[in-house]
């Protein structure tokens, strides 16, 4: 049996989806702004490491690239292949140091477990990878 005490109106109803398509838009606008922060914050990261004996330093801008290589006098100790093979090596670090950075950020913004955090965090980790080899540590 229909119960018309707790039957809705045609405007109830629209009142209730209007209420539903303001909240969604809301979550939308709300997400959309997180997403540009985070795209402003991760453009401006760099990331640097240096070599083990300082060297060598390395800084990479907010997509890898390198922005400043600093080398001292005692670079040039090393043969060639030995200082460009240090030099690699300081820059994947650097890259890594970035990785860890953007996680931070989408943490700080869209959450690292939003579908986004995880997309911009995997693109991040997969490009730049914490170096395995002792060398490049």
């Amino acid at each position: 049996m229909l119960d018309l005490g707790e039957s809705r109106t045609p405007v109830e109803d629209l009142d209730a989806a209007e209420e539903w398509l303001d909240s969604w838009v809301s979550q939308v606008d709300a997400r959309a702004e997180r997403s540009v922060e985070l795209s402003r914050r991760v453009a401006a990261l760099t990331g640097s490491a240096e070599g083990r004996d300082g060297a060598i330093r390395v800084t990479v801008g907010s997509s890898g690239q390198v922005e400043a290589l600093d080398l001292d006098d005692r670079v040039h100790e090393l043969p060639g292949p030995r200082l460009a093979r240090e030099i690699v090596a300081v820059m994947r670090r650097a890259q890594a140091v970035l990785a860890a950075r953007v996680a931070e950020q989408v943490q700080a913004t869209v959450g690292a477990d939003s579908e986004a955090g995880r997309a911009v965090i995997g693109s991040f980790e997969t490009r730049f990878p914490v170096p395995d080899r002792p060398d490049e540590r």
